[in-house]
């Protein structure tokens, strides 16, 4: 097989590189790599050499004899790679330009103040306490969620941006996964639930589910 998909089951970038993966129906190993385990298995230097930062996803392209990390690009190249399955961004620029925003703004602006190595950091520095630092995820989640709640007024169909599948979506159902397992209020956000649940119907987002995943637990 010549994708590989080095991740974690409950990461917010894999689990969006998953569902990507699957939109585009593409076969793909999925090579574990625990965040928490022994340290951090991105920490040791296995994975390490293959990816520096030691963040999760990283995606191994055998055929192109290509390494890429970071999510969204590893998404854009899925998409301009293979023409199988479902296209992730529209054809017109502009459009295009409003789903990247839409998906920067959960993936670059909300997800990276609630990634772990944060959380493991304002506990280990700070002396957080879990139920501070549940706050403090419902805090930026619940801050980042407003802005797209008004956005979506004037986009939303079916999903994000009418009824397309999108980049957009892609990025939001793994964030309405984290705000529902730090406590958000999603009654507050009807636009992203109905979003949410609409693409979780989906065979494609159902199998990217964490627990769904090899490595779950």
């Amino acid at each position: 097989m010549s994708l590989k998909l080095y991740g974690y089951w409950r990461s917010s970038a894999t689990y969006r590189t998953r569902i990507a993966l699957n939109l585009k129906q593409l076969d793909y190993e999925i090579i574990p790599v625990h965040l928490v385990k022994e340290g951090g298995e991105q920490h040791q230097q296995p994975y390490a050499r293959l990816n520096p930062a030691e963040l999760v996803p990283t995606l191994v392209d055998e055929d192109e004899d290509i390494i890429l990390n970071q999510s969204l690009a590893i998404i854009e190249y899925l998409d301009e790679r293979y023409d199988s399955g479902q296209p992730l961004l529209p054809e017109h620029k502009l459009q295009r330009a409003r789903v990247r925003a839409l998906a920067y703004d959960i993936a670059a602006d909300i997800q990276p103040l609630v990634n772990l190595r944060v959380l493991q950091y304002i506990q280990r520095e700070h002396g957080i306490d879990d139920e501070n630092k549940s706050l403090w995820c419902r805090h930026w989640i619940e801050k980042g969620f407003t802005a797209i709640e008004e956005r979506l007024q004037t986009t939303a169909g079916k999903y994000c941006f009418g009824f397309d599948l999108s980049l957009a979506d892609i990025c939001l159902v793994p964030q309405v996964y984290n705000a529902t397992r730090f406590g958000v209020d999603l009654d507050k956000y009807p636009l992203i639930s109905r979003i949410a649940s609409n693409c979780n119907q989906l065979t494609a987002f159902e199998q990217a589910l964490p627990e769904n995943q090899p490595d779950a637990g």
